[in-house]
């Protein structure tokens, strides 16, 4: 257990983050999941900026690596091009 004041700041601090991180994370993955199930190409033209903006946002916080997002992107441009 932690014995300083700023180490129990620390666990209620990182425990926020992590469930923030989490929630943002979830939405996108269901976010990305909607997507590849559209098989209307004027949706998916719509939400294709929506979902790449949450795939970037989480690459910049480190939530998911970069090359991981710049993956997701390249897949989810190939889909959608292909409807």
């Amino acid at each position: 257990m932690a014995n300083h004041k700023s180490a129990l700041k620390r666990i209620r601090s990182n425990e926020t983050k992590r469930l923030r991180n989490k929630y943002i994370h979830k939405t996108t993955r269901n976010a990305i999941r909607d997507l590849r199930a559209t098989t209307d190409k004027k949706v998916a033209a719509e939400q294709y900026p929506v979902v790449i903006a949450l795939v970037d946002k989480l690459a910049k916080n480190n939530i998911i690596h970069k090359n991981k997002a710049s993956n997701l992107k390249s897949k989810l441009a190939l889909h959608v091009n292909a409807l």
